[in-house]
């Protein structure tokens, strides 16, 4: 992708809802690191640890039995796509933060998924109204190539942030790079300030 092509009409006509270096795509693009895990539900548990009182796993039906909502959202990748208009449904984070009682001096988190991929965000992004753990998109189960059963949703941050297959949140007081970012990927990864790599 030539990033310095011109927009089209369509894109013209998104304003100030494409980022700067982004394109729009039609299609959600499979991008991954290594194989696509095959999780049964049964098997399937995220795990709340880290500077919490107490340490807590969830099953998938324990997951499903929360709160759920659906947010129509724009997602926008590292790689310079963007995708307009879906629909995500899952559980908010905070539904799933209110289960344990996080310590005071947390304030960010490290996100682990399948094959020991890893990657950090702050608890202010993760306690977002969009933030969630989905499991359906555009009204169908999440497939396994885009990070079902269950993967993170953090539209306002570049999609690697979303980690697919995940597993467990680990809570901390200090900031700590996930697998990406070790590579330097920027800690934040804010679209609208084109945090792609660096600090």
């Amino acid at each position: 992708m030539n990033i310095f092509r011109r927009k089209s009409k369509e894109e013209e006509s998104l304003g100030d809802r494409l980022p700067p270096g982004q394109y729009q795509t039609k299609k959600w693009p499979v991008l991954h690191y290594g194989s696509v895990p095959r999780v049964e539900h049964a098997s399937w548990r995220l795990t709340l640890s880290g500077l919490v009182d107490k340490p807590r796993s969830l099953s998938f039906d324990e997951l499903m039995a929360l709160p759920h909502q659906t947010v129509r959202a724009d997602v926008h990748c590292v790689t310079r796509w963007s995708l307009f208009d879906s629909e995500w449904e899952g559980v908010p984070f905070r539904a799933v933060a209110g289960l344990i009682r996080i310590k005071p001096e947390a304030r960010f988190a490290l996100v682990q998924a399948e094959q020991g991929y890893t990657t950090n965000l702050s608890l202010d992004d993760l306690m977002v109204d969009e933030a969630m753990f989905v499991h359906r998109w555009n009204g169908a189960d999440l497939s396994a190539e885009h990070g079902g059963p269950v993967r993170l949703f953090v539209p306002h941050l570049y999609f690697w942030k979303s980690a697919k297959w995940v597993r467990g949140v680990e809570f901390l007081a200090e900031d700590r790079p996930g697998f990406w970012e070790g590579y330097g990927y920027h800690m934040r990864g804010d679209p609208w300030k084109e945090e792609r790599y660096g600090v």
